[in-house]
């Protein structure tokens, strides 16, 4: 609503709250880091108070919006949910040895009364986050639980009471408040304030300025950097949805002005956006419950994760290149449509240094000297805050020029950057904490009712014992259960009910099952009818839902085969890199971009000649990539390799009947 419309009071209470926003969410990330620096508090108790004060925030941010709406309704809700969780938590912190060491499996009546309550508020918050689907998820376990003794058949259970539910989701601290909301305070939170941070200080500016330079060397280059951008940025940001959104702002305007039809500028940054959380070495977040869950190094889980992310890198990369190749005109973009001022040479090379540094904290600290995921976070944000803060006062020292602010100003202008994003971190991190609370919630009462093991088994009936037939079933509930969910959360959701039954009934190795469930459950960014990284980008780029998504499909169509590729070559998900892996990895590749070559290369042949090959290379590059025999999936290629040659021959002039005469 604009200021003109808005009452004195309305303004100054909107603005009253994004202030407590601000100071909120300073104050919330010293609780988080000090805790990180001294772990004096119970992991546990630590994660009573982390999410407690993650949703209070949640709460500010929305009831200044409701405010700004004048919709007071929401605004009193909002201050119930406020009121509602400062108590709980503030009670469960206090009491925290009672409650989580004396009494497990019993408490006072008001507590169960407060635990109610709880429950409401998280249900809500939840709705509010992500809408139906997901309070129909909450709400239908619960039921579940509780009343399972009323379903027929294999996934029918004996029912637990409602007091014992209580327990589980909130007195016990388990539940809401267990080990996955723990997890999200001590090794997810900490990535999500570095992504605030470099959002802050300019992370994405520095891409979208290299992304212009490119583009006068390389030919799909606009694209292709759109792509690169959108990934990183989306492995850390950990929602393809809010990626899409938050990346695609800048890059889907960018192609478009590079000439690039906005269908296609809409799929290349939804498919880019959802690639990206597959990207090691954070994998939207997944990366850390993977270890957690498996009982492994975090550090075995990136290198398991190597060889896959290559190859929808690259295979994602020239699918891009050849569907923008024809749509893409002249690609001199004006710097002064983008940024107010040109960088130089000596400025990029400090930028790329301010924040090459950090990042390369991280990755040596996490892989060569394997400290622990907290301790590498935390270097790694102080790093990037003390670059952050410095880099531009020492430019302005050392420059000495009179045209300039000076270095006070410089200082000045980083520290409200630093604070703009402690804020930022705090907005992305928090509906990320929700639904991963819910979840937790959610996947402690399937693990009571034994659900796990029925659908193992259901799995196993549906298949007929026939494994691609279970891949291809576990896939389908993957996609689904992804749909709209932060990647982390359809993680863990995916690895509790799909996983196991590929490891315990078919003796998949834990990291290739866990790797497939977590890359099918990924492909519901661009799966229709739902595909919320495509609804976002279309929406950006204005374009008709549907042609985006066919766009995006052909150029993620990989990804729809990959995950089987995992269970039938399990070296390529290993955390023992060897040469058998880098082979089988490079044999996958091959099939992967002929799938790529069949879908989008532009064939100059008849109709009736072309789709045939279409879809044969497509067969080809799915029998290359899943295959277990060697001596096949080498002459699948080799056939893939006369395909190419005689197209390439064709295109030289070699004069062929079944060419198109409209050349």
């Amino acid at each position: 609503m604009s200021t003109e419309t808005t009452t004195p009071v309305q303004q100054a209470s909107v603005k009253l709250l994004d202030n407590a926003v601000t100071v909120g969410a300073i104050v919330f990330w010293a609780i988080v880091l000090f805790w990180m620096w001294t772990q004096t508090l119970p992991r546990a108790q630590y994660g009573v108070l982390f999410i407690g004060s993650i949703l209070a925030l949640y709460v500010l941010d929305q009831a200044r919006e409701s405010i700004a709406d004048e919709d007071y309704l929401d605004l009193l809700i909002l201050a119930a949910c406020f009121a509602v969780m400062a108590v709980a938590s503030t009670y469960m912190f206090l009491n925290f040895e009672g409650m989580y060491q004396d009494r497990q499996g019993w408490a006072y009546d008001y507590e169960y009364n407060l635990a109610w309550l709880v429950i409401a508020v998280i249900l809500y918050l939840t709705w509010r986050s992500y809408g139906n689907v997901f309070l129909v998820l909450i709400g239908g376990a619960m039921v579940y639980s509780i009343y399972g003794y009323l379903v027929p058949g294999i996934l029918g259970h004996g029912g637990i009471s409602t007091t014992f539910m209580l327990q589980m989701l909130i007195t016990d601290m388990a539940g809401f408040y267990g080990s996955l909301t723990q997890l999200t305070g001590a090794w997810i939170a900490p990535f999500l304030l570095y992504a605030g941070l470099l959002f802050a200080y300019g992370a994405f500016d520095l891409i979208l300025r290299i992304a212009i330079v490119t583009a006068k060397y390389i030919e799909s280059g606009v694209a292709q950097t759109a792509v690169l951008a959108s990934a990183v940025i989306g492995s850390i940001n950990g929602s393809y949805a809010a990626n899409a959104g938050m990346t695609g702002s800048f890059t889907i305007p960018t192609m478009m002005d590079s000439g690039l039809r906005g269908r296609t500028a809409a799929a290349i940054e939804g498919t880019a956006s959802t690639s990206g959380q597959v990207l090691p070495p954070v994998m939207g977040a997944s990366a850390f419950v993977m270890a957690s869950f498996l009982g492994i190094a975090y550090i075995d889980v990136i290198v398991a994760g190597l060889i896959p992310a290559a190859i929808l890198l690259i295979s994602i990369a020239v699918a891009v290149h050849y569907t923008s190749v024809n749509e893409i005109g002249d690609q001199e973009l004006d710097f002064q449509d983008y940024f107010d001022e040109q960088m130089t040479r000596n400025d990029k090379i400090v930028e790329g240094i301010r924040f090459g540094i950090p990042f390369s904290i991280l990755l040596v600290t996490l892989g060569y000297y394997q400290w622990t995921v907290m301790t590498s976070a935390l270097w790694t944000i102080v790093a990037m805050v003390t670059l952050g803060l410095a880099t531009p006062v020492l430019q302005e020292i050392v420059a000495d020029r009179t045209d300039s602010d000076g270095p006070v100003h410089a200082l000045t202008t980083e520290l409200k950057n630093t604070v703009g994003g402690f804020r930022r971190g705090a907005i992305i991190l928090a509906p990320i904490a929700i639904i991963l609370a819910a979840v937790n919630g959610v996947v402690d009462l399937l693990m009571v009712t034994g659900i796990p093991s029925r659908i193992a088994l259901l799995l196993m009936d549906l298949s007929g014992g026939v494994l691609l037939i279970a891949v291809l079933l576990g896939m389908a509930v993957c996609i689904v259960m992804g749909v709209g969910m932060p990647t982390v959360a359809a993680y863990v959701i995916v690895s509790t009910l799909v996983a196991p039954a590929f490891v315990n009934q078919f003796g998949v190795p834990e990291l290739a099952a866990h790797y497939m469930v977590f890359y099918a459950a990924v492909m519901a960014g661009v799966t229709p009818p739902v595909a919320i990284a495509v609804v976002v980008a279309s929406g950006i780029a204005e374009s008709n839902f549907w042609e985006t998504c066919g766009v995006a499909i052909t150029i993620a169509a990989p990804l729809f085969v990959l995950p089987i590729s995992f269970i039938y070559h399990p070296e390529i998900v290993s955390s023992d890199l060897g040469l058998q892996s880098v082979f089988t990895g490079l044999v996958v590749l091959a099939g992967a971009l002929t799938i790529i070559y069949g879908i989008n290369f532009p064939f100059d042949l008849k109709r009736r000649f072309r789709l045939p090959l279409r879809f044969g290379l497509f067969w080809l590059g799915a029998f290359i990539m899943v295959y277990p025999g060697r001596i096949f999936q080498l002459a699948g290629i080799g056939v893939f390799a006369l395909i190419f040659f005689a197209e390439r021959a064709i295109a030289n002039g070699w004069d062929a009947p079944f060419v198109s005469s409209s050349t």
